[in-house]
């Protein structure tokens, strides 16, 4: 057995049994051997293999191990993690002939219940082979098998229970795995032999926990049984009862039930809530095991979510002059004077040295309690308050960060005129609090300023409260790194808010406020925070990110009299890049992660100054910052897809700031740019060179015209990728817009192909119960209109305006598409009907309109005068959105000038 590669899937079922069991073997060399020999059996011959993993699997004499080990190998042929590979592999299956696909689904329908391991790797065998077929409308046997095997007798099965557990397993990952309409036809035999199982006279807690899990993932499948009262009331009955066993698991599945059930069926738990779930999730988190605790936490924290979406859809259906589709039954109101007492109780219970990946209790009743502050608003001030009051000062560690803790979490939900006077009452001792003597409090003290710095900015702001405030907070950032990274958050929302309130003062603007009041501090600020940035420890708690974050938010956010500090900032950030690119050559592959880390944190902090830095400063500086990102791209940092768009995004900015002075840049940038746009299967970079190639045709004007050919290629290849994420593409259909209207006539050579996958990419259609993909459709529609605008603009001739107005003289090149227009305003008036159409639609449907008008003048009036255009353009005065509503002004001026225009031209008279 030492030389494992001169076996062969021909060999006995006892050499596979050999190598599976060395599948665990603590000998790496063995381990390694094992999976090769493995890998290249199933390259070397697939049917054969997957044939002789089955009869493996299925023969209760082998040892339990190598059962297992075969379950596992067969599974991980059958699904992927990977989508693309996943369905390689189901099409491979699929190849399979009849007889092999045959033999090895009695195989693993016969091995159910004859295994001693769990979970049974038959089920899982089971499962995926079903999900494979079943979608393809094959073996629909199956499910009728596995409901027997739970609900008929079975008595020849050398152990029942094992079989039933094995059974409701295999269900579970049917349903867990596969679209609900493919067993709508099943759903009523899946769930009569799930609650069959689930029942209280269920003897077996292993089945009982395998139905109460495959309850779990089947319930999107059991809408048709929640409508019928009878139904409802069996299951709601089955699974609260299940919630009272005393077998912990079992308990837990069904609290995760209830919590489903919620989410999906809201409507229909009045009756419930009111007999049974109220009690039933209070006692839960009152329990002393914490999965239990999580789920009882976890059902209110759903309840408040979706009474929160219930209120914002009562909210639009008043704007729209309809009744809402759904109501609130105000659940989380009304259990707010039991349940808050019971969440601030658990949030004095912390532990000194919780992890922060271990989710607890405290945790969760921390966030349940911002969701009730959200859902329920003022109403939950009474609960709290005294609590913090009380308690903010306890000799008891746990009570003052509990205290604090409750008072950070309802900052946001109740109105900020309430919550003002609160957070300047409390400011003063929570800066007293940020050098207490227990780190888990000074914690909690920095994450409630920042809270109260982001919401309730206007209290942090007094002259009273400022100076103290930040001078604690940058003391802070020497503290441990959990107390630093939440002293930096509160410094990043204060730096927003000072600059949105010296905004509101100014008298342009389109020009930066000349100071704030943070101008004095500005520069130690920044000072301590480049500091923090090089801290050793700065890789714990995410503090080095954070900082940077807040480095980059304190420059976003910097008035004109800061200036001199930015200009500094940005040498200290370019010196800072070029050390890192120095020596990355020199680390071991191991700490390639951080040094990626680091460099993207350079790079968005270079994004940060950049655009801060004035047209006459720029060039000063460009040589140097273009040389370190072509250095990045180059490294071997750029290999990594973070990295890439790190630096792409950087150059970007560059380009926007230098304008045609970025051309110099363009030869040797060209073929970093290429590698991105190619690279498809990281559609963030691919996404952010899309991106670049727009903003370097905006900058470069017709002087990237001898770099379009490149850009155009790859665009137009991407479009019709089908590896290509489908979120790039309406980017991609707006950058052709960019080019467009950048290289004017010089776009004639694109045009034809271009306008056939503009027509093609309008005439798109999606399932319209499906969300995701209706915003997918609004984006699509978005990029096909902004590249037709750019094209028209283009043509003829364009210059923007300040506005974004167009404005400029007709040219004859329009006449090339003038055949297109009537199925352009088709596609116009589509979208005018469409009422699932948004709000970038109707700006970009009226900026188009507006471009045409002026365009093609009187000669479209018949195709732009009509009642789907005129409601659209009706829609867009409405609008709330200022460039929707700006557009679709102007283009109703337009529209009444032609028709003004026309009736004149009618009205004169002729001789």
């Amino acid at each position: 057995m030492n030389s494992l590669s001169s076996a062969t899937v021909g060999d006995s079922i006892a050499q596979l049994v050999l190598i599976l069991e060395k599948t665990i073997s603590p000998d790496h060399n063995e381990l390694t051997q094992a999976q090769a020999y493995l890998e290249q059996a199933a390259v070397s011959n697939f049917p054969e293999y997957i044939r002789s993993l089955s009869e493996l699997l299925a023969h209760a004499g082998h040892s339990p191990v190598a059962r297992m080990a075969s379950g596992l190998q067969l599974k991980n042929l059958l699904t992927s993690k990977d989508p693309t590979v996943k369905t390689q592999y189901k099409s491979r299956w699929l190849a399979l002939s009849d007889n092999i696909r045959n033999y090895v689904k009695k195989n693993v329908l016969g091995a159910l219940g004859t295994e001693t391991t769990r979970p049974s790797s038959a089920a899982q065998c089971v499962a995926y082979i079903a999900v494979i077929e079943l979608t393809q409308g094959q073996w629909q046997e199956v499910i009728q098998v596995l409901v027997t095997n739970l609900t008929g007798t079975n008595e020849a099965s050398p152990n029942v229970e094992l079989l039933r557990e094995a059974s409701l397993e295999a269900i579970g990952y049917i349903c867990a795995d596969i679209e609900p309409e493919i067993l709508q036809t099943q759903s009523n035999h899946i769930l009569t032999a799930i609650v069959h199982g689930m029942k209280r006279d269920e003897t077996s807690n292993r089945v009982r926990l395998a139905a109460t899990n495959a309850l779990l993932n089947s319930l999107e499948f059991t809408k048709n049984n929640f409508e019928n009262e009878t139904e409802r009331h069996y299951i709601m009955q089955v699974v609260c009862e299940a919630t009272q066993v005393t077998d912990t698991q079992v308990q837990v599945a069904a609290l995760q039930c209830l919590v489903k059930i919620m989410s999906l069926y809201y409507q229909h738990m009045e009756f419930y809530m009111d007999q049974a779930l109220f009690a039933i999730t209070m006692e839960a988190m009152k329990s002393d095991v914490e999965e239990v605790a999580l789920q009882g936490i976890e059902f209110w924290s759903n309840v408040c979510d979706e009474e929160v979406d219930l209120a914002i859809e009562a909210s639009e259906a008043i704007e729209l002059g309809r009744p809402p589709l759904r109501t609130s039954r105000f659940y989380a109101k009304g259990a707010l004077q039991y349940l808050v007492p019971l969440l601030i109780e658990t949030l004095t219970k912390q532990e000194l040295h919780d992890d922060d990946d271990d989710w607890n209790p405290c945790k969760a009743a921390g966030v349940c309690l911002m969701l009730f502050a959200n859902c329920c608003e003022n109403d939950i001030i009474p609960y709290v308050v005294p609590f913090v009051q009380g308690n903010i000062k306890s000799e008891n560690w746990r009570y003052r960060d509990a205290a604090v803790m409750s008072f950070g979490c309802i900052m946001e939900g109740p109105e900020a005129t309430s919550m003002k006077p609160l957070a300047e009452t409390a400011l003063p001792t929570l800066i007293d609090l940020m050098k207490d003597e227990n780190v888990v409090v000074r914690d909690t003290t920095a994450w409630a300023l920042g809270r109260i710095c982001e919401v309730v900015s206007d209290a942090a702001l007094t002259q009273s409260h400022l100076r103290p405030l930040l001078e604690a907070l940058v003391i802070a950032l020497q503290a441990e790194p959990r107390v630093a990274a939440n002293a930096c958050w509160a410094l990043s929302s204060l730096a927003e808010a000072a600059y949105e309130q010296a905004a509101e003062t100014r008298h342009e603007d389109s020009k930066e406020p000349d100071t704030y009041c943070l101008s004095s501090f500005f520069r130690p600020i920044v000072e301590k925070l480049l500091a923090t940035t090089d801290r050793v420890d700065g890789n714990q708690a995410n503090l080095r990110p954070a900082a940077y974050e807040a480095l980059m938010e304190m420059i976003k956010n910097s008035p004109r009299d800061c200036y001199e500090t930015v200009q500094h900032t940005t040498l200290v950030v370019l010196e800072r890049l070029r050390a890192v690119l120095l020596i990355e050559s020199h680390q071991n592959p191991g700490d390639r992660s951080q040094f990626n880390e680091l460099q993207s944190s350079l790079c968005a902090t270079l994004q940060s100054v950049l655009r801060k830095v004035t047209s006459l400063d720029a060039p000063k500086i460009s040589d140097a910052v273009m040389e370190a990102l072509l250095q990045m791209l180059s490294g071997p940092g750029g290999k990594s897809g973070g990295v890439q768009e790190d630096a792409l995004m950087a150059i970007s900015t560059l380009t926007e700031v230098m304008g045609e002075g970025f051309l110099k840049y363009m030869d040797s940038f060209r073929p970093y740019l290429v590698v991105a746009l190619q690279n498809t299967s990281e559609h963030t970079v691919c996404s952010a060179a899309v991106g670049v190639s727009g903003d370097i045709c905006r900058a470069l004007g017709v002087k990237s015209l001898p770099y379009c050919d490149d850009i155009m290629t790859h665009l137009l290849q991407n479009l019709g990728d089908q590896n290509v994420q489908r979120e790039v593409k309406p980017q991609i259909l707006s950058v052709l817009g960019d080019v467009a209207l950048a290289v004017g006539p010089g776009f004639r050579k694109y045009l034809e192909i271009v306008m056939q996958i503009l027509m093609q990419a309008s005439q798109a259609q999606v399932d319209r119960n499906d969300y995701e993909m209706l915003d997918y459709l609004c984006e699509l529609r978005e990029g096909v209109l902004e590249a037709y605008t750019g094209i028209i603009q283009g043509l003829r001739g364009d210059t923007q305006g300040t506005s974004g107005i167009p404005s400029g003289p007709v040219t004859v090149e329009l006449a090339q598409i003038e055949p297109q227009l009537p199925y352009i305003f088709q596609f116009i008036c589509e979208i005018g009907k469409d009422s699932d159409r948004n709000d970038g639609n109707i700006a970009a449907c009226a900026g188009l309109i507006g471009d045409l008008i002026v365009g093609y003048g009187t000669r479209i009036l018949p195709l732009v005068d009509n009642e789907i255009i005129a409601e659209l353009l009706t829609q867009g005065r409405r609008s709330k959105t200022s460039k929707t509503k700006l557009l679709a002004i102007w283009a109703t001026k337009e529209l009444r000038k032609l028709k003004n225009q026309n009736t004149v031209a009618a009205d004169k008279p002729t001789y």
